[in-house]
């Protein structure tokens, strides 16, 4: 509510002030979780708080932040005398405090960026009581920091005596939620700040999407050169480079497509597999490849070495191929696929068995045979080569003594081991360090991961996992073999998928969990070791429920085909997976791994990635979906490539909800004129109001014709019908502050508006005797009233947000000059709107105020303009009342409508200009311009939207369609109005980038097609 509209209300105050406080204030009910007002997980801060020091361990709060709280509380004590300090000291300090509170955005009600937040934490009702009993005025204190103290004077006085309407106001009904019941909530405690776990133990994480559209992405690798890129591989044999901001080159830094064998077959196991650089990437420009390739129809495995290209830091030289091994596949499948460079340089190749079922081949099968590259683990060394022959042996590697033994030979008895990792090792202690994990498929039983150690013989085809797999080879002493640190049965899944121990920055709860996967359930799991016993605990990965992953670009469903996991350069973890495991479906996805339960305290993960130089262009990352708004947790979509929306999450039969509606109070009766010069106090039975307000605008207005004056319209067909608006600019020019004379046409008694905390004070007597504090206080905000200038500014945003939707400040709608009318005696409840506008006569020196640019000393009327019809603004008695008591209007087409000539085709008869396809409305029941339903203009008719996947960056494609700046609020569930059963719905599932310049350019459903209904009609609120 801005100032205007306390000043012209006052008299309305007592009867719209507390349905407009709980519509804009009120937390709506839900399941709270632990988050910050910036919309991201608390944290332990880096320093121990000093004022808030009961979240030194855990919240939102840095050391900065908390001398910023102190600041303010400190400045609000100077009005009191030391028994008010001694009173009410406690209850201000709490009530700052909750913005470091790990429930903060619960409290204040930012926890959806799409509602508007609270102005004060939320409350519980005896908390609530209390303070209204012993500091009931101290609110307007805590309030004025967030506008102007005009603006909460009024509205303050008169709750502060009235104890239902002050809580009301602060309350918040969830009464586990609200404050201090939040802090002794042992359920809600137990575990605050560790990851969340569902009761049958499942870790809830949450994802985001990275990186899509890829064919089979099957391995994904850093160069830590410090540009944080990352190097993405396909199965087809392409290789693209992606930025740290998530672009991608558009050329490929490797296309080995033409050499490559593999088949558009579901689950061919051949093709390319695996990149890796040389560790020394600033200097040895060298990257190695494993890929599948046929050589006079014989099936080989061939590791081969590129350089990179001396005009191109993004490209290989695919010219510099040289071939460093060659091993011959008996069968299509078991292809093994990994390259690792340890932290001792060595390039470690893993080869599968050779394929087919049990691992026929020879006596004991080419796992347990030491002389074949088959079913090994081998290391080479790839470095000082350029001269001499492709690899050389390191000195330890486990078997040059052993005649028959194969020296690259490192690790033997793997049967298809599918991605393995090096630990970074613990980042305070480096504990872990080196260590090498892999998952090995299994045979028909088990899928297990193995720690891999030099010289260890892993089992197969005598074990598989913990069990005998041939009898007679698991019945040997000599087999010596080392079991998997966990193995897991098939009705868990088929085929494991090796994953990364986390030892990131940016999730401290995840460090030192091994996060792997399995390819055909889709299953995500993780192991913790226990450092005393040495075994290691599983935990199964579950997407988060219910608000657990309400954060910003977070989701929590997934394609289920798990291919391969990776780090980035800083550590942090990611999956691979597709919707269709074939090697030609654009259906691959990179997820990011993310904990929403507690990040690392802002500022220790910040990284700066160096220069790349770019040749090429750069393609953006646009994500299927951003936000988690109402769906359910999914690890197994329905895989597909050919639909256009994401096959992630499966819509269910919309419910009719009751909506949250906030709407604008209906304006009074009133003629609104615009005149230059600042009208004298009021006097006999017509109130008149002056008005500064101050506001920015993104628009150039022409200037005002001299004649007459044209009426605007806020349908976008009579706008583009009646004149052309200019382009927005560039920049934001501020318009300097303009002077409205507002005339009341209700019956009141002369008086004076009041606009102080004093005068408001006067007309709502206490019931209760002032505390001692109580002159101090009204003396202090009083005299800062007084000093202040009476402007409206719109409230300072928190974080970034607004804190309340302001309605839009632009011009009344203006028509030709015509006589004043007679005051009306019409009663308050059927208001009635006359616009009217009149010259404007000379300004007195004495009460001058600066006109905006765009305002002209002397205007033209070269450019004439045809008058246009006015704007119908008026509701019916009925209507009105509706809309006083919050309700919606069964019929929403009777605001915002613009009135039709009768068609005729008689004397003076101009041709309509047809609308542009693709044109937007807003729908209001109460004849505002800047919000309500949206409607869009397709194939000659007018319809509506849904609100699934509806987001504030389509809000904004609408409003500036419109002529507005951005979109404040998404309204869904027809919050704004629902339009009757004649009126289609023509578009679905719409997702905007925010650059569209309009909604059909957006990702969508095809015009018509849609699964939703009328309750589901989106609305906006531009500004």
């Amino acid at each position: 509510m801005t100032l205007q509209t306390c000043n012209l209300h006052h008299a309305f105050l007592p009867h719209l002030l507390l349905p407009v406080l709980l519509l804009l204030l009120h937390a709506w009910q839900g399941w709270g979780h632990p988050q910050c007002l910036d919309y991201k997980p608390p944290f332990e801060p880096r320093q121990p708080l000093v004022f808030c020091k009961e979240y030194s361990k855990f919240g939102c709060c840095d050391l900065e932040k908390d001398e910023e709280i102190s600041v303010k509380f400190h400045t609000i004590m100077e009005n009191f005398d030391h028994s008010g300090y001694m009173s009410c000291g406690r209850y201000i300090r709490s009530i700052l405090c909750q913005e470091c509170s790990p429930y903060a955005a619960h409290l204040y009600d930012a926890e959806d960026a799409n509602t508007p937040m609270r102005m004060l934490p939320g409350l519980c009702g005896d908390y609530c009581y209390n303070y209204w009993h012993q500091c009931r005025y101290t609110l307007s204190l805590l309030l004025e920091d967030l506008g102007s103290p005009q603006q909460f004077a009024n509205l303050t006085a008169t709750i502060e005596d009235d104890r239902r309407r002050f809580c009301d106001f602060l309350e918040l009904k969830d009464k586990q939620y609200c404050y201090p019941n939040v802090l002794t909530n042992a359920e809600l405690n137990a575990n605050l700040g560790f990851v969340r776990e569902d009761p049958k133990g499942c870790l809830e994480l949450c994802l985001q999407e990275v990186a899509n559209g890829l064919r089979n992405p099957v391995a994904m690798i850093h160069a830590d050169d410090g540009t944080h890129r990352f190097f993405v591989a396909e199965q087809l044999g392409y290789v693209w480079v992606y930025l740290a901001n998530g672009s991608r080159i558009d050329r490929p830094f490797l296309n080995l497509t033409r050499a490559v064998l593999t088949s558009p077959w579901a689950g061919d196991e051949r093709g390319f597999l695996c990149i890796a650089l040389h560790p020394r990437w600033n200097t040895v420009r060298k990257a190695y490849v494993y890929y599948s390739v046929s050589v006079k129809k014989e099936e080989r495995i061939r590791i081969s070495e590129f350089t990179l290209s001396t005009h191109d830091d993004n490209q290989l030289d695919h010219s510099s191929e040289r071939t460093i091994l060659e091993v011959v596949e008996p069968a299509s499948n078991h292809n093994g696929g990994q390259l690792l460079f340890g932290h001792d340089e060595y390039l470690y190749i893993f080869i599968g068995d050779g394929g087919r079922a049990g691992d026929p081949f020879g006596k004991f099968g080419n796992s347990q045979n030491k002389s074949t590259l088959l079913g090994k683990v081998l290391r080479i060394d790839v470095n000082n080569n350029d001269d001499g022959t492709p690899y050389s042996i390191p000195s330890d590697n486990p078997f040059l003594a052993e005649k028959e033994a194969l020296p690259e030979v490192y690790a033997y008895g793997v049967r298809n081991m599918w991605r393995c990792s090096i630990d970074r090792g613990d980042p305070a202690t480096g504990r872990g360090r080196g260590r090498m994990l892999c998952g090995d498929v299994g045979q028909n039983k088990y899928e297990e991961v193995d720690l891999i150690v030099k010289g260890g013989n892993y089992g197969w085809r005598a074990k598989e996992g913990f069990s005998c797999y041939d009898r007679k080879l698991c019945q040997n002493s000599s087999l010596d073999d080392i079991l998997p640190i966990f193995a897991y049965p098939h009705k868990l899944g088929k085929s494991v998928t090796g994953g990364y121990i986390y030892r990131g920055c940016q999730m401290p709860n995840l460090n030192g969990l091994y996060i792997f996967g399995d390819f055909m359930s889709g299953r995500l799991m993780s192991l913790k070791e226990n450092f005393t016993t040495g075994e290691w605990q599983y935990n199964e990965i579950c997407m988060g429920r219910d608000q657990t992953c309400r954060f910003p670009k977070l989701i929590n469903s997934y394609y289920k085909y798990i291919i391969s996991f990776a780090e980035d350069e800083a550590g942090e973890l990611y999956f691979l997976a597709t919707g269709a495991p074939s090697a030609t479906a654009r259906a691959g996805v990179i997820y990011k791994i993310v904990d929403p339960s507690r990040r690392a305290p802002p500022g220790k993960c910040s990284i700066k990635p160096s220069h790349v130089k770019i040749k090429g262009k750069l393609i953006h990352f646009h994500p299927r979906e951003e936000f988690v708004i109402n769906k359910k947790p999914t690890t197994t979509p329905v895989p597909t490539t050919t639909t256009r929306k994401s096959t992630t999450t499966t819509k269910t039969p919309p419910r009719r909800k009751s909506p949250i509606v906030i709407i604008k109070p209906p304006m009074p009766t009133r003629k609104t004129t615009r005149k230059v010069p600042l009208p004298p106090p009021t006097t006999a039975t017509t109130r008149k109001t002056t008005l500064q307000t101050t506001r920015k605008t993104t628009r150039k207005t022409p200037p005002l014709p001299s004649a007459t004056t044209t009426t605007r319209k806020t349908t976008l067909q009579t706008r583009k019908t009646m004149r052309k608006t200019p382009p927005p600019t560039t920049t934001t020019p501020t318009i300097k502050a303009t002077t409205l004379k507002t005339t009341s046409e209700t019956t009141l008694k002369p008086t004076t508006v009041p606009t102080t905390v004093q005068t408001a004070m006067a007309t709502t007597p206490a019931t209760t005797t002032p505390t001692g504090y109580h002159t101090t206080i009204m003396t202090s905000a009083v005299s800062r009233i007084a000093q202040t200038p009476i402007i409206t500014t719109p409230p300072t945003s928190r974080h970034g947000r607004p804190l309340q939707y302001q309605p839009r400040l632009t011009p009344q709608p203006l028509t030709s000059p015509q006589p004043p009318a007679p005051p009306s005696t019409t009663s308050l409840k059927q208001p009635q709107t006359a616009l009217t506008s009149a010259r404007y006569p000379k300004r007195p020196g004495a009460l001058t105020t600066p006109r905006p640019p765009y305002w002209s000393q002397n205007p033209t009327a070269s450019a004439y303009k045809p008058q246009r019809p006015p704007m119908n603004t008026t509701l019916p008695k009925s209507q009105h009342e509706r809309l006083w008591l919050g309700e919606k209007l069964e019929s929403t087409r009777e605001g915002n409508q613009v009135y039709k000539r009768p068609r005729a085709r008689g004397r003076g008869y101009k041709r309509r200009r047809r609308l542009r396809v693709g044109t937007v409305r807003l729908v209001s029941a109460d004849g505002l311009s800047d919000r309500g339903r949206v409607e869009i203009f397709i194939r000659g008719e007018w319809g509506t939207v849904c609100d699934d996947l509806f987001t504030t960056k389509a809000g904004t494609v609408v409003c500036r369609q419109l002529g507005f700046k951005m979109a404040l609020a998404v309204m869904k569930r027809a919050a704004l109005g629902e339009a009757d059963s004649s009126v289609r719905i023509l578009l679905d599932d719409v997702e905007c980038e925010g650059g569209e310049r309009s909604l059909l350019e957006c990702k969508r459903a095809r015009v018509g097609k849609h699964n939703c209904s009328h309750g589901e009609d989106v609305g906006v609120i531009c500004g």
